[in-house]
């Protein structure tokens, strides 16, 4: 049945029409004719019979503009329906469920530890303030949930375990450990080819004081000596997923923690054969000498400006540089990365040279002579508080001049730098696997920027390690994102993957005791990521 107007003079009539066949052919039965159009419109006898209607049928929620009152509530579904997926792909759900056997806590701790891992993806900040982004995502489980349980659990992330072995120097081996070698064994097909392990630090500030013990004053990499902070450590494996982080007191220094983690990933990943690739801030003589007496493979990035035996021997012997081409960059690339290799006192350099950026330095640098020469007629002092003008300077009690001999020696480095390697590798695969090393760079930049692990508003140490700990899975969560991806052909920026998967919605209506849940339109790449993460999209209108 159907509603017809039907034209009779100067005035339409609206009928009730059914359709119905007979002999094999279809006709129209005119069951009612309900009157004229224009009086229907004004006495508002179409609406009122409409919503009658209406609620003879459990699938129609009739919304009218002026007579209606129905209760909506929108909530976005994109990112947890998604991240769930990889969660439980990951078999986080399992392996949180096995070690919170036999605990009898009063809450769900998997659902917690779920929650702030999304909250750490999507919109990031304090635990505080997950408590209160939870309220606009529908994310099974959690309705119950409070401020303090999320607290709770990231303690719990921290606990000490009853076994001690394998304890990092500055912390006790506890759940967050079990963890990532129960990741690590269940996903093992991931790391069969392993054969090169990244590992890079960075620092954390704190707004209070940091913990009991972990919040320390040292060298901030953020340029805050003034805030106590941590020490991170991540290790990433040669496909960029995420192993293991290691946190340490504010004041440690980089060139102490890389025994430590070579030592415990050896034994906690079976990586006795692993070549550790790590930054020029890990290269010291105890550190050298330690690493060959274990027999452990690496390739270090080298001060040279502070080495004399690199400033004088390794940089002016490197004069037969040989161009390498990544696979498939050959022809696309006219000014490819270049290596030399030098053997000094026994031990092997990779000199690398990047045209591109010696002659950016050699800009650069003739860009600030430029502006000293015409800046120091005018006075000395904002030039010496100045770092970048302070190195090309000569103080004497006399005068301040221009350091010509300094200026001619810093030509040597431009757009290079050095590795040092006790591998066999050619000098071209020592190079391309030290350029790898930007994944755990731009894994930091997640945890600082993206992820915004800070401000930690945390006052005891297993909480904040807890707090650290949740940005790691964060980061473990992207990179499984990520890898899905890939494998599908696609490469969206995060922002753009974060932006759309939000905007997926569903609003719940409530009209006369129906409920009736309406999913928004998927927009941009959202379709995509549900597409290649093997998550169905939800029926855009569906019954409670």
């Amino acid at each position: 049945m159907f509603p017809r107007i039907k034209k009779s003079g100067k005035y339409q009539y609206v009928q009730i029409v059914e359709n119905r066949r007979e002999d094999g052919k279809t006709k129209q039965r005119v069951i009612a004719t309900l009157g004229r159009l224009d009086r229907l419109q004004e006495s508002g006898n179409i609406e009122s019979l409409v919503k009658s209607l209406s609620q003879l049928s459990n699938r129609v929620i009739l919304v009218l503009t002026s007579s209606s009152n129905p209760n909506a509530n929108a909530v976005s579904i994109g990112s947890p329906l998604i991240f769930e997926r990889l969660w439980k792909q990951l078999n986080m759900s399992a392996i949180l469920n096995e070690l919170l056997d036999k605990r009898k806590f009063t809450f769900d701790i998997e659902r917690a530890v779920f929650l702030t891992v999304l909250h750490r993806l999507i919109a990031s900040g304090s635990d505080r303030a997950c408590d209160k982004w939870r309220r606009d995502y529908r994310i099974n489980g959690t309705d119950d949930l409070e401020l303090h349980h999320l607290y709770r659990a990231m303690a719990w992330l921290s606990e000490p375990l009853s076994d001690q072995t394998d304890a990092a120097p500055f912390a006790s081996r506890c759940t967050k450990d079990r963890i990532e070698e129960e990741l690590f064994h269940r996903k093992r097909d991931l790391f069969s080819e392993r054969n090169i392990v990244f590992f890079d630090t960075t620092s954390l500030y704190f707004e209070g004081n940091g913990g009991e013990t972990i919040g320390k004053k040292g060298h901030s990499k953020d340029h805050r000596p003034d805030l106590n902070q941590m020490i991170v450590g991540m290790t990433l494996d040669d496909n960029g997923r995420p192993l293991c982080c290691e946190m340490w007191p504010g004041n440690s220094v980089d060139v102490k923690s890389l025994l430590p983690v070579t030592d415990r990933m050896r034994r906690r990943f079976s990586a006795a054969n692993c070549c550790f690739v790590a930054d020029r801030g890990m290269i010291s003589k105890d550190t050298m000498k330690q690493l060959e007496e274990r027999e452990i493979p690496y390739i270090l990035g080298v001060r040279m400006r502070l080495v004399n035996e690199v400033k004088h021997e390794a940089l002016p012997q490197a004069v037969s540089f040989k161009p390498i081409y990544p696979e498939g960059k050959k022809a696309k690339d006219p000014d490819p990365l270049q290596v030399a290799e030098v053997v000094v006192n026994e031990r092997r350099y990779i000199v690398c040279f990047n045209p591109r950026q010696a002659r950016k330095d050699a800009a650069d640098r003739l860009a600030i002579v430029e502006k000293l020469k015409t800046e120091l007629p005018k006075g000395t002092k904002h030039l010496i508080g100045n770092k970048g003008y302070r190195k090309y300077l000569k103080t004497t009690r006399k005068a301040v001049t221009l350091d010509n001999n300094r200026i001619e020696a810093e030509a040597q480095f431009d757009g290079k730098y050095v590795l040092m390697t006790n591998t066999d590798w050619s000098a071209e695969q020592v190079a391309l696997r030290y350029k790898e090393l930007w994944r755990v760079e731009y894994a930091f930049r997640d945890i600082k920027s993206i992820l915004e692990t800070r401000p930690i508003y945390h006052q005891r140490n297993e909480t904040i390690r807890g707090h650290v700990f949740c940005s790691f899975l964060a980061l473990v969560l992207r990179h499984e994102l990520d890898r899905h991806l890939e494998k599908s052909g696609y490469n969206f920026e995060w922002a753009d993957i974060k932006q759309d998967i939000n905007n997926l919605q569903e609003v719940t209506i409530i009209e006369n005791d129906q409920t009736l849940v309406v999913r928004t339109e998927c927009i941009g790449c959202c379709g995509k990521v549900f597409q290649s993460v093997g998550v169905a999209i939800p029926p855009t209108i569906r019954e409670l």
